[in-house]
């Protein structure tokens, strides 16, 4: 299935079949689960049906049903740009370190 080719009400009912089907799998009823997530019966009614609810609703039922891992495509990865990478290997290059009072301190060996 590809989901970017479905509209934005397809998409919600395909979310509320989803959650719907892990409630059913949790062995949960909607009064229990609603409870649990902190949200009328009503409103995960509306969710299982594929109806406009708020994010957060949607949170708290991911949370209960342990599904919240779903979210992690949304997790923004800090990423490098090559030319700031570039500039950071070269600040960590090794340098060669010379002394040049070092050769005042030491006197001359006799060899």
């Amino acid at each position: 299935m590809n989901i970017s080719n479905l509209s934005d009400l397809a998409i919600l009912q395909l979310i509320g079949e989803f959650i719907k089907k892990k409630r059913i799998a949790s062995n949960k009823t909607q009064d229990q689960l609603s409870e649990e997530a902190g949200i009328s019966r009503s409103t995960l009614s509306l969710l299982e049906r594929g109806e406009k609810v708020n994010l957060i609703t949607l949170i708290q039922v991911l949370r209960v049903l342990d599904e919240l891992q779903l979210l992690e495509a949304f997790e923004v990865k800090s990423e490098i740009s090559p030319i700031e990478y570039m500039k950071l290997q070269k600040k960590q290059e090794r340098q060669r370190v010379r002394n040049s009072g070092m050769a005042a301190e030491n006197p001359p060996s006799e060899w």
